[in-house]
Formats: structure tokens, sequence, C-alpha cells
């Protein structure tokens, strides 16, 4: 399997900045952030299913559009999946007519552009003999991580989260963990923000990646622009046993 990272970061603003979207093989995108506009028309066209963390903006910003753009030129719907409260929310305040057309039901319901599935944490989906599980994590909104699996490896992305002892007993539990891409959205200054929106921080981050069992590299994402050469610096200092490497937009993880 490969991941090949479209958007990795916190905001937007410069060439280089995209929000998340990760594309996993050529037909599975996990969220839809900013990153995934920068897919040429024939590479969305050939996504087959959306798996989304949570609904914040910036990790569904592209999947209205995408939709809209390719539902024409494909047989069959693109499948978003997400938890129930996910994809309440995303019904709610996104396709409801009123910010966006409803394609679960265009052209017509029985034959829709879009359709939702839901997820549970825990459970895992195979797709083509890739297995997919949602995992436990601690947000502002209803959100989930994602645990990866090919034949070779595991994968896990943290997705948008704060200290969640949760999170950690599941990818313990992960035998052949290859990779673990995990957010840091603020430097140690951003601390009181940081806790009130349930995001990390290098010091947050440094404690809880003590509790991490497994050898494996590990992957920081979701940094804020402005602060992304202090927020590195302060994970040099809080996590060098770790040796984390900041993910990048175009790097390709194969597992």
């Amino acid at each position: 399997m490969k991941l090949r990272v479209l958007g990795c970061s916190g905001g937007i603003g410069g060439r280089h900045l995209r929000t998340t979207s990760l594309l996993l093989d050529h037909d599975i995108l996990i969220d839809a952030g900013t990153g995934a506009a920068d897919l040429s028309i024939a590479e969305l066209a050939v996504i087959d299913h959306i798996f989304l963390t949570h609904p914040h903006l910036d990790h569904i910003a592209s999947l209205p559009l995408i939709v809209d753009t390719v539902g024409d030129r494909r047989s069959r719907p693109i499948t978003v999946y997400g938890t129930d409260a996910v994809i309440t929310i995303l019904k709610n305040h996104v396709f409801n007519w009123a910010v966006w057309p409803d394609f679960s039901e265009i052209p017509t319901a029985a034959k829709p552009f879009m359709r939702f599935q839901s997820v549970k944490v825990g459970e895992t989906l195979t797709l083509d003999g890739r297995r997919i599980t949602p995992l436990p994590v601690e947000h502002t909104v209803p959100a989930v991580g994602y645990h990866v699996e090919s034949a070779q490896g595991s994968l896990v992305f943290s997705g948008d989260t704060g200290a969640c002892e949760a999170f950690w007993q599941a990818v313990n539990r992960i035998g052949n963990l290859k990779y673990l891409i995990v957010e840091c959205a603020f430097s140690n200054r951003e601390e009181r923000l940081a806790i009130a929106s349930k995001h990390l921080y290098p010091s947050m981050l440094a404690s809880e990646l003590q509790k991490l069992e497994r050898n494996c590299e590990i992957y920081i994402t979701h940094l804020k622009p402005g602060q992304i050469e202090l927020t590195m610096e302060e994970i040099a200092e809080c996590l060098s046993d770790f040796k984390p490497k900041m993910l990048q937009n175009n790097q390709v993880l194969e597992f």
C-alpha cells in the first residue's frame, strides 16, 4: 500500500500549505481538506472511498467540490465514511441545500453521486485486502483516528486529538505498526489554546508518546502556519528520543 500526502498543514498560506488529505493507493482518501484540490479531474474520478476523521472545515473543505466535479463521470456513488455523529453534522450543516446540494439525492435518490456509510470505533472495514479501523481520539467534535493495515504492515493517523488514553491503548495493540502520523497543532506558548481546542502541543505530545509501546517511524502533522519552525524546534527538544520528522506534502509512505 502507498499513502501519498496531499495536505498536512493546520492552515493555508503560500504555495505549499494544504490542509489535511491523504491519498491511499489511488482510490481512497483519508480526509478531504484543501490538499485534495490539487488532484487532477482524472485522479479525483477514481476515488471510490473517502474516510473522514471529523467534520471540521480543514478536513472536509474539498469534499463537496469533489462530489460535484466528478459525480457525473462515475458509474457508482462515492462512499463517504464517518461516525453517525459526523454524518449527521454533514447532512445538517453542509449537504443541506443551503450550504451545498445534497448529493446523496442527486441526480436521484436511487442513483446518487454520493452515499454515506457509518463507521464505528474498533470495527474494521476491508476494501480489496486493505483493512481500515477507526480509532478513539479526543477532540472538540466527534472524531476518530484511523489504523490502516496491509499484508506488510500498519500505519496509524491520529487525526485531530488532545490527550487520549484510549488512542494509545489501541495503538499498542498493533503488532506490525510501521508509521505513526500524529498531530501537534500548536507550540508550547499556545498551551492554553491547545488544551481548550483539544489539540496537542510539544510538551503534551512528549507526555503522550511515553505511552507508546511500539517501535515505529513518527511523523508530525497539522502544524499551524507561522509556528512551524518554532513548534518543530520545541518538538526536537521535547521528543529527541523519538526522532520525529515533519510530514511533508507529496511525501509517500509505503507499507
